[in-house]
């Protein structure tokens, strides 16, 4: 049964169309201003909300704001109840994340039909997904096989060297084949990684008891893990002088584990150095907004396009045939999915030819 939330100070609206909902089939919860109606609408994470915008205490306006800002409620359908002569204010309305508007006073076939339309646009979302979903699957089919045989090709190719020309091998070659070997191993051993992860997170979507348990863990000090992780990777580049650290936060621990912390911040972190030059700065920052202790990743490299941003998904690698990327282009998207498993918050901004900001914002506690 489909939950709604009305908001609304009237009780004659509140009690008409709650009767006219549930006489629909419709579990219905209401609430007598904005404030009463965030929280509940946190609490009991309806279906679809239907928010008066002339209330006391916090008006519709206030209160999509809240509910927008909140992970759990950020796509849930939201329709204004609106008197005429504020028809003229809903764009405003649009703007702050309505899904749509409902003139009072109205008749039970324009009600069902405006809810009835949401069901419809999610169902059409849903099934958008699903096939993306599909043709990540096939994707996976396709590249892990690809990308197995070309590094234990390189493998197999400086071994068979060194076996058809031992007596004539040069010690410097011995090295340098030795190095080539091992670089195409960590690469079968990172892809292997990768995909066994990926695999595993998409599993915890739809298993709600370990996904609770992964969601109790923590990790203190986030800040100073993500300090030592950085200057890793920067001596890893050979750019240690690049790296910048700005308003380290301490004395806090995050609501994710250690593991998957460490996975994100040198995913995100090797990405900025990856697909930036030496001498360029990768400036790490972190700060405490709306209770989320945020981390902020800025590069200044070739960034990505709008396109680019928009096409996100697992194994898609921007621009391959031109920077001769490798590897399977999972991290990227098992950082999104990890922060998506934990109700945070992530965001790109990016520029082509200008650089690229990551920010990901986690729940954390005060030690």
């Amino acid at each position: 049964m489909k939950k709604i939330l009305i908001i609304d100070d009237s009780e004659f609206i509140i009690e008409s169309t709650s009767t006219l909902l549930k006489f629909e089939g419709y579990d219905v919860i209401t609430a007598s201003n904005g404030e009463e109606g965030v929280e509940l609408a946190i609490k009991e994470l309806p279906d679809l909300i239907l928010c008066d915008i002339s209330m006391p205490v916090l008006d519709g306006f206030g209160t999509i704001e809240k509910i927008r800002k909140n992970s759990k409620l950020a796509t849930t359908p939201f329709i204004f109840l609106t008197a005429f002569t504020e028809k003229s204010h809903m764009r405003a309305g649009m703007e702050k994340g309505s899904d749509d508007f409902i003139v009072k006073p109205y008749t039970r076939n324009e009600l069902i039909a405006a809810i009835d339309a949401q069901w419809s646009k999610n169902n059409l979302i849903e099934k958008q997904v699903n096939e993306k979903v599909e043709n990540v699957g096939k994707s996976v089919t396709y590249a892990l096989p690809h990308e197995f045989r070309t590094a234990l090709n390189e493998v197999i190719g400086s071994a068979k060297y060194l076996k058809t020309s031992a007596n004539e091998v040069k010690p410097e070659e011995i090295i340098e084949l030795s190095n080539d070997i091992i670089y195409s191993a960590n690469r079968l051993l990172k892809i292997t990684e990768d995909f066994l992860i990926y695999v595993k997170i998409e599993s915890l979507f739809t298993n709600t008891q370990e996904r609770k348990e992964l969601r109790n863990q923590i990790s203190n000090e986030p800040a100073a893990m993500l300090v030592d992780i950085a200057n890793q990777i920067a001596d890893k580049y050979e750019r240690a002088n690049d790296i910048t650290f700005q308003n380290i936060t301490e004395g806090i621990n995050v609501e994710i584990s250690t593991e998957s912390l460490y996975k994100l911040i040198n995913e995100l972190v090797d990405n900025a150095f990856k697909f930036s030059q030496p001498g360029s700065k990768v400036i790490v920052n972190t700060f405490i907004e709306d209770n989320l202790f945020y981390i902020t990743i800025q590069d200044f490299g070739r960034g990505m396009s709008k396109e680019q941003l928009s096409g996100i998904a697992a194994l898609a690698q921007f621009e391959r045939t031109r920077y001769e990327q490798q590897g399977m282009g999972l991290g990227l998207v098992i950082s999104k999915k990890l922060l998506e498993l934990h109700d945070a918050i992530f965001n790109i901004e990016s520029n082509e030819n200008e650089g690229t900001i990551v920010k990901f914002g986690l729940h954390y506690n005060n030690i």
